[in-house]
């Protein structure tokens, strides 16, 4: 079994490839597929500030959840809404080019995979506590 900073690394690894593919896909193929449809449409749009969000604190719970900080809890809330920080203002100030225009969908997606990411990290702790439980 991969174990501590290494599997830390790999797992990030992976979440940003999915993270790039993921993006890449939709904007290669779902976007100008899609783009007269008004709700896949309307997704395909919001969707990289979702998958950003909620990947970048995903990879910071990653480790939070292997290194098992004294303050696990609060550390990926704060991450996790400095992600969306960051996220938000970029979409309020585009700084990185990412966005071109300000877009409160946009900002509204970020929320919720920042929200996701801290839904996975809290399923995680209540799976491990149920498991400390039980022995």
């Amino acid at each position: 079994m991969i174990k501590g900073k290494k599997r830390i690394l790999i797992f990030n690894a992976i979440l940003f490839a999915i993270l790039f593919g993921s993006i890449t896909f939709n904007k290669e193929v779902i976007r100008p597929l899609y783009a007269q449809t008004p709700f896949v449409g309307f997704l395909a749009g919001c969707f990289p500030n979702f998958m950003a969000a909620f990947i970048i604190s995903l990879c910071l719970v990653n480790g939070i959840v292997t290194k098992k900080p004294k303050h696990e809890r609060l550390i990926v809330y704060i991450i996790s809404i400095l992600v969306f920080v960051i996220l938000a203002v970029e979409e309020l100030m585009p700084m990185w080019g990412a966005s071109t225009q300000y877009d409160l969908f946009d900002i509204i997606a970020s929320g919720i995979g920042s929200l996701l990411a801290i839904a996975i990290f809290e399923l995680i702790a209540l799976k491990r506590k149920n498991i400390k439980l039980r022995y």
